[in-house]
């Protein structure tokens, strides 16, 4: 917008104010001064930029100077600085309130998306205003590091800025929430939340990224996060130490979880009796854990472990002697794994079951 285009209502009062200071000396009263504010506040509203603004009072101010001796100039160059400071803090106090306005309809938005609170339809129309077309499928991926993080954080920018170079205008909104970072794309841009998972990671020093399923419609979004968000849960339980989870790689657990009462008569009978060796039954717990998560191979267990073979073994056979389950019989180390994911995930021996 040039300074023509700037209306005449925005300097009204400005010629008589120069006049008056290069003629008396004279400062700006409070009351002008707060209504060069509130003229530069409805200039903001109005979208005329400042830069604009300015550009014509200094061609007023021009106008104006023409026929002053030195000594009115610079009587008048004294009132114009406050003039301009006064107009230009106007604008730039509405601005701000724009600014938050704004950041406290998107945080609005953005919490009604990820909890369902909001009317489906109703959502879908706010969200094309972010970017999000929430008649398609959409996945949702969750980072969460060592501290949390909120939009204003480093990590955030920084994970932003990389986004946006790489997408450029895909319909991807980037947003945190309860100190993790989130990120929600399209369900076919697998590309975007692989690369999301590979520079939250880097941003959080080493955090963990958990990628929901995609699933259709407003509803859809809120299933995606919330998998994302189990998936990190299960991690922290059976100690995933894998840089990116993906909740369908897990959806075991909570199969196995369904019938929790179930599941924790399973742990009682088959790794109660693991209580009564001597230190109680975590370090049997985490004999079976490294032997079935190195494929029930002896050695490489014992080496997770720092453990010779020959202790290992020792330990296996105790745990056969005391539960009178055998790790190396097929149909007992079903059981028996079984057991042990259940303990994990209902936090037993810590918690009673």
């Amino acid at each position: 917008m040039t300074g023509r285009e700037i209306p005449d209502e925005y300097l009204e009062g400005y010629a008589r104010i120069l006049a008056e200071a290069s003629s008396t000396g004279r400062r700006l009263t409070r009351d002008e001064l707060e209504s060069l504010r509130a003229r530069g506040e409805r200039a903001a509203e109005a979208g005329l930029g400042l830069r604009a603004l300015v550009r014509r009072h200094l061609s007023a101010t021009r106008e104006s100077l023409a026929t002053l001796s030195s000594a009115e100039a610079d009587r008048v160059l004294a009132v114009v600085q406050q003039a301009i400071d006064a107009f230009a803090e106007g604008h730039e106090r509405a601005q701000r309130l724009a600014v938050r306005q704004e950041e406290a309809v998107r945080r609005e938005f953005i919490d009604d998306l990820l909890y369902g609170r909001s009317d489906l339809g109703r959502l879908a129309e706010r969200a094309e205003r972010f970017g999000l077309l929430l008649s398609r499928a959409h996945a949702v991926a969750v980072a969460q590091g060592g501290k949390p993080v909120e939009d204003t954080h480093p990590a955030t920018r920084q994970v932003e800025s990389a986004l946006i170079s790489r997408f450029g205008e895909r319909r991807i909104l980037l947003t945190t929430k309860d100190g993790r970072l989130i990120c929600i794309a399209p369900g076919d841009q697998d590309d975007v939340l692989a690369f999301f998972a590979k520079q939250a990671y880097a941003a959080t020093e080493g955090g963990q990224v958990a990628i929901g399923r995609p699933h259709p419609g407003a509803g859809g979004v809120v299933h995606s996060y919330e998998e994302a968000l189990n998936s990190l849960d299960l991690a922290d339980r059976l100690q995933l130490h894998e840089p990116v989870l993906h909740a369908a790689d897990l959806l075991v657990y909570p199969v196995l979880t369904r019938d929790r009462q179930a599941m924790a008569d399973l742990v009682r009978n088959t790794l109660g009796p693991l209580q009564s060796a001597r230190g109680g039954p975590q370090p049997f717990i985490d004999t079976l854990t490294a032997y079935f998560d190195s494929g029930c191979i002896a050695a490489e267990a014992a080496r997770r472990l720092n453990l010779s073979v020959r202790a290992f073994t020792y330990r296996l056979e105790r745990i056969h002697k005391l539960t009178g389950a055998n790790p190396a019989d097929s149909v007992h180390r079903y059981t028996l794994q079984t057991a042990v994911i259940g303990a994990r995930l209902l936090g037993w021996p810590d918690n009673e079951v």
